[in-house]
């Protein structure tokens, strides 16, 4: 069962339409395949609006594909997560993802966004 446990949260100006359970950079932006990521959007939100977003602790986020249990988690293409091959660890999955579309549960690692 997914849940989260954010320790820090930050509203940001979304620079483009936002899709809750995703990662995104500093800018807004929904994070590219293989980058950085601030955190995960907590909500959808339209351009430049405000998206609650959690930077620290653990979040929800959607899996692109299949995730073990304890993976290191890379961002995937739309801000999905993904297992780790050759990007940015942004998170670790603390619950396996049986297919593309899954909510699970990940522990946030800062990065220099």
């Amino acid at each position: 069962m997914s849940q989260s446990h954010s320790i820090l949260a930050l509203s940001i100006v979304a620079a483009a339409a936002i899709t809750a359970n995703t990662f995104i950079t500093a800018g807004g932006a929904v994070a590219t395949a293989a980058g950085n990521a601030i955190g995960v959007a907590r909500s959808d939100a339209a351009s430049g609006a405000l998206v609650p977003v959690d930077v620290l602790g653990t979040a929800q986020v959607t899996a692109s594909a299949a995730i073990a249990k304890g993976a290191s988690i890379e961002v995937a293409a739309g801000g999905q997560a993904v297992t780790k091959s050759a990007g940015k660890t942004v998170a670790i999955a603390l619950e396996a993802a049986a297919a593309a579309g899954a909510v699970i549960e990940v522990y946030l690692i800062p990065n220099a966004a």
